[in-house]
């Protein structure tokens, strides 16, 4: 397993918006291995992110593409170029996408500039700082008996049931916000609530939380401007359900796996 090291200040490749260099013939893809003089940019638009096995990562935001290269979207390289280089892409998008986001001071208006000590940019006229945004995200499999209540959300591009999710809001603690977004999208209440994992979610900036509840009580009453189907499906009946990738995947086949060693 390789072995990356974050750097909390401030083989390369760039990005583009949510997009990634990949290089690689037929499908086998990868990010490019490259000098820091083989790509010509600003300091300013070069961020470095840490070290794998001993070599210094960076994200470089590109204007073109190199020639033996192309711009590839990152949730497309998912699954396709390990996950530990993939966790450094998303790394790479993420901080890309705040430095541009953040050119100005959203105090004062004037512009900013990036700190020596920390990851921050920083305005030099009324000193405000901005700092990478991380939105934190709650994601939940509720189980009853030998069912789970898996839901089909509105903004799902294919015919697919998954587990509930939804942002955590200022003031909320993460076992409140649980509560709080099964009781607003499917209508029930829930007990035990479990955490079981987390994954880095950079689209564009979210980290999600992963936990198991059991039902208690309540029918099943969707919000209907979030979901467009929600059903209690039996353990061995499952619908078309997220590929392994997925923390919603995790959470349904763990929880298989509990019921089987139970």
């Amino acid at each position: 397993m390789s072995d990356f090291r974050p750097a909390l200040d401030g083989s390369a490749h760039g990005t583009d918006d949510d997009h990634l260099i990949i290089v690689g013939p037929n499908s086998q893809i990868a990010l490019p291995v490259l000098t820091l003089g083989a790509v010509a940019v600003d300091e300013s638009r070069r961020h470095f992110l840490g070290t794998m096995d001993g070599v210094g990562v960076w994200a470089i935001d590109a204007d073109e593409e190199p020639d033996d290269a192309a711009f590839m979207p990152l949730i497309a390289a998912h699954g396709r170029m390990g996950d530990e280089w993939w966790a450094v892409a998303g790394r790479a998008v993420q901080i890309s996408a705040w430095w541009r986001s953040h050119q100005f001071c959203g105090s004062c208006g004037k512009p900013t500039s990036l700190r020596d000590a920390e990851r921050a940019l920083g305005c030099d006229d009324c000193k405000t700082l901005a700092y990478p945004r991380l939105a934190p995200a709650v994601i939940v499999l509720i189980h009853r008996d030998d069912e789970v209540l898996l839901a089909r959300g509105r903004s799902f591009g294919a015919p697919m049931y998954s587990t509930l999710a939804g942002f955590v809001e200022p003031g909320e603690s993460l076992e409140q916000c649980v509560a709080r977004e099964i009781r607003e999208e499917v209508g029930v209440q829930v007990q035990n609530i479990t955490y079981r994992a987390s994954q880095a979610w950079p689209f564009p900036h979210s980290v999600m939380i992963g936990f198991t509840a059991e039902w208690k009580a309540g029918d099943i009453e969707i919000d209907p401007e979030e979901i467009v189907d929600a059903q209690w499906f039996k353990v061995d009946e499952l619908p078309n359900i997220p590929p392994p990738f997925a923390i919603s995947r995790w959470l349904i086949d763990g929880h298989l796996e509990r019921l089987e060693t139970a």
